[in-house]
């Protein structure tokens, strides 16, 4: 049945029936070989045009990175943005050069990014851009900055947000990372391996986090981004783990008999909430990561689990079939436990799983079940109203940016877990991520990184 078919996905309390016998064999390197391939799908009728001249260099040859490309890669992910093709641009201006506006005008453009890369020595750059309205002639961004070669992609994250801030005054999420599980193809279960890596948000710049011949599932980031808790299975059944990302290093979190599963941050980083069954049932729990102290948050006969923060900290929502079939709920949380009893927030449809908060805390993102197939929805909380914004079969995983604009999740394409991005009001067609070989799954965005 569908239901069951979403055991590792969207259903993470069904975990204590896995159970693979094979060695974990985990490491800590510097790439994965299965990088992210970014597929934009199509064109959007209500972007915005807007020209990106190749930025340019102060040496013979190439560039180390193509910085402009990265930035056009971007805001046309946004789905905001229409950037010009390399051949409808009319001309290649430089920062010094002059400009032939009038040229530019017959473009429909309304605005034009310029800049250059420069050696500087000791393995260090500097990059300049700005960005002008074409009508105006006038700078409305002008920026430099000063790296070294690892960064230069990063910079190009920087520019995207800097841009797209100025010209929709809202905060950017290029310069963003993204978690995810990849699971190899192959058919033998003795050989299948699974890899939880992280990369920018353009998939580029991938980390292995661990490696495990065992599932490893349900990557959640802390607040301030330097650190992971997810699932493995390492150890024949399932641990809740906590892992910083620069040294590596690890602590075990749940161990508990039964089931251990689907642990999310605080937004203050001190707690973490997550599904426990060491008391029998599957339950939500909270535990106090200084000092390890667990309060329970549910008290139920049925199937509590999946839980999420709002982002002042004072509630949790979590999936429950306290009512036959998977609903939403919402609880009171204080620094004692819960405060008051869970209320059902979602009333449409038979199933509704996996859902967390809007940045904002005006809406909540899940899976809805609509005419058999399993899409990705936005429930404002004010009206109680759900919009379906994904027509794909079995999506799963759904994970806010860091802005509130676009929602990352996992899906299915002939047969194989990708990863896809799609604005919050459901008008530009998602935007794919997708590994050259093996399934790509539960997926996580990361919050703003600090620079």
């Amino acid at each position: 049945m569908q239901y069951a078919k979403l055991t590792i996905r969207v259903a993470p309390f069904l975990l204590l029936f896995f159970s693979l016998l094979f060695l974990v064999n985990y490491v800590f390197v510097s790439q994965a070989h299965a990088v992210l391939e970014v597929e934009v799908k199509g064109g959007f009728q209500s972007a915005d045009p807007i020209a990106i001249v190749p930025f340019s260099w102060s040496q013979s040859g190439k560039a180390p990175v193509d910085i402009a490309s990265i930035v056009s890669a971007d805001l046309a992910r946004s789905g905001v943005f229409s950037p010009l093709s390399i051949n409808q641009l009319p001309e290649r201006p430089t920062l010094e050069g002059p400009i032939n506006f009038p040229r530019w005008k017959n473009t429909n453009a309304e605005n034009l990014v310029i800049g250059q890369i420069t050696a500087i020595g000791q393995g260090r750059f500097e990059i300049k851009f700005k960005m002008l309205d074409i009508f105006t002639k006038k700078n409305s961004i002008e920026y430099r900055y000063n790296v070294e070669k690892k960064q230069l992609r990063r910079v190009a994250h920087q520019i995207s947000d800097q841009i797209y801030q100025q010209l929709t005054h809202t905060k950017g999420a290029f310069d963003t990372l993204i978690a995810y599980v990849v699971v190899n193809n192959n058919t033998d279960p003795k050989k299948r391996i699974y890899t939880l890596a992280v990369a920018d948000s353009d998939g580029y710049g991938e980390q292995i986090i661990l490696k495990s011949k065992k599932p490893i599932m349900s990557p959640v980031w802390s607040p301030n981004g330097k650190r992971l808790a997810y699932v493995s299975f390492e150890k024949d059944r399932s641990i809740i783990y906590m892992q910083e990302l620069t040294s590596g290093k690890r602590k075990t979190i749940a161990e508990f008999k039964g089931i251990n599963s689907a642990p999310v941050w605080s937004p203050d980083g001190k707690r973490l909430a997550m599904t426990l069954s060491k008391d029998g049932n599957s339950e939500i729990y909270v535990m106090h990561i200084a000092s390890t102290v667990l309060q329970r948050i549910t008290n139920h006969y049925s199937i509590d689990t999946e839980p999420a923060w709002s982002p002042d900290g004072r509630s949790l929502i979590f999936t429950s079939d306290r009512a036959g079939k998977p609903q939403i709920y919402q609880v009171a949380i204080s620094q004692k436990g819960r405060s008051g009893n869970p209320k059902r927030l979602t009333y449409e449809g038979d199933y509704n799983a996996g859902a967390s908060f809007s940045p904002d805390g005006q809406s909540i993102v899940l899976i809805t079940r609509e005419q058999g197939r399993f899409r990705v929805g936005i429930l404002q909380l004010a009206n109680r109203q759900l919009q379906i914004l994904t027509r794909s079969r079995l999506d799963e995983s759904p994970s806010f940016a860091p802005n509130g604009k676009m929602v990352l999740y996992a899906t299915e394409l002939r047969g194989r877990g990708i990863l896809e991005a799609i604005s919050v009001d459901g008008s530009h067609s998602p935007q794919r991520l997708r590994v050259l070989s093996g399934d790509v799954r539960e997926p996580a965005w990361s919050p703003y990184r600090g620079r």
